[in-house]
């Protein structure tokens, strides 16, 4: 089993940063991807950021430019820079795991874009 621990979410008025951050643990092994969804209410939830082992990132259109993923393999952790920040970027954020075939997701931190 795979536990993910989120971090880093809060209130940031526009234009502003944050930066998420995932711990990962358990069995860890053969991790395929690590990545970053979020999800507002009423709506699915969305990939925004995505970095497969050994591969090149990918984001979705909405965020290109402006967040940037990364990985630290040796400390399990996966983050998510996003610099300035709009309210539509408002919503929890939530860490994901690809692993054999399975999704594993965190709980989720809430971002909220607002002055």
């Amino acid at each position: 089993q795979v536990q993910l621990v989120e971090s880093g979410g809060g209130l940031v008025q526009p234009g502003g940063s944050l930066r998420l951050s995932c711990v990962a643990s358990g069995n860890i092994f053969s991790i395929v991807a690590m990545g970053w969804y979020r999800q507002v209410p009423g709506k699915q939830r969305e990939l925004v950021a995505r970095i497969r082992s050994g591969g090149s990132p990918n984001y979705a259109d909405s965020v290109k430019g402006r967040f940037t993923i990364s990985r630290d393999n040796a400390k399990n952790v996966v983050y998510l820079q996003m610099n300035s920040l709009k309210p539509e970027d408002t919503a929890v954020y939530y860490c994901h795991v690809l692993q054999f075939g399975i999704d594993h997701w965190g709980k989720g931190t809430l971002v909220t874009v607002s002055s």
